[in-house]
Order: structure tokens, then C-alpha cells, then sequence
């Protein structure tokens, strides 16, 4: 199933906020709300949306292979690069930040090819200038209060 620009918004603000109601996302996305229902039922049957569940941090499984990809926007279109890299599934976090580069997206593939297709379709998104891309090797957490 071909996913387009209207689904990935779906996609992105299911991913903020699913609990919202269809009138308010509709609203928000401006189209009625029959045709976000019918958007939603399709990426549903389609297998594009799996459910809707709580997930909590401890359920995350750790994907082998993770990295930050540091993204240059173009010109104004932030808001619609940030909705596009939040709708892809391999997304987990973007963060907005300052210097050379505007975000940086963490991703999460079960393997080098599949993050490499991951890269790919992210260097495709329109308004998106440049990337650099840093593999995470491995994680430590600092536990604090402990000596």
C-alpha cells in the first residue's frame, strides 16, 4: 500500500496523541472526519497501524542497530519534515536542536540493510537539504545518587 503525504500526517499525530478524537484530529489535519475514518480504517486493514496500546519504556525491545541521523532542513519546511520523519516506523525520536544541522532522528532496524532502506527513504523526503549519519555502538546510562 502506497502511503502518502495525508497518511503520514495521520500517522504522526496518531503517534503524539492517539487517544485525541476524530473531530479534533480531523480538525487539526483539516479534512472531514469521515474521510479520517476511512484514512485510519485503511492504514488499519492494511496493516500499516497495528493498534493502539500504552507502551512502556521497559516494553521497548532494543533494536541491533541504532543510530542519529543529523538532518539540514531547507528553507521553511521543518514542520512538514518533521511530520514526514515521524510517520516512518523506524523513527523513534526526533529532536529539533541548533548548530550546522536542525534535527536529529534516532533510528532503530533489525539490520544494516534495512537501516541503509531506512536512510534512503529519509534522504528522499522533500525539503530535507542534507544528512549525517552516526551509528550508536553502545549505550551506557550514568545511574544517579549511586557512588
Amino acid at each position: 500500500m502506497e502511503i502518502d503525504s495525508l497518511d503520514e500526517q495521520i500517522i504522526a499525530a496518531l503517534r503524539r496523541d492517539a487517544r485525541q478524537s476524530t473531530s479534533a484530529l480531523a480538525g487539526r489535519l483539516g479534512v472531514a472526519r469521515a474521510t479520517l475514518r476511512a484514512r485510519i480504517a485503511r492504514l488499519e486493514s492494511s496493516g500499516q497501524i497495528l493498534g493502539y496500546q500504552a507502551i512502556l519504556a521497559s516494553d521497548q525491545p532494543q533494536a541491533p542497530v541504532r543510530g542519529l541521523v543529523m538532518v539540514d532542513v531547507e528553507g521553511r519546511a521543518a514542520d512538514r519534515v518533521m511530520a514526514r520523519l515521524l510517520a516512518l516506523p523506524s523513527v523513534r525520536q526526533v529532536h529539533t536542536t541548533n548548530g550546522r544541522f536542525d534535527m536529529i532522528a534516532e533510528i532503530a532496524s533489525q539490520s544494516l540493510a534495512e537501516f541503509d532502506t531506512i536512510l534512503h527513504r529519509i534522504r528522499q523526503i522533500p525539503g530535507i537539504g542534507s544528512t549525517e549519519t552516526h551509528l550508536m555502538l553502545q549505550s551506557r546510562t550514568q545511574r544517579r545518587g549511586m557512588s
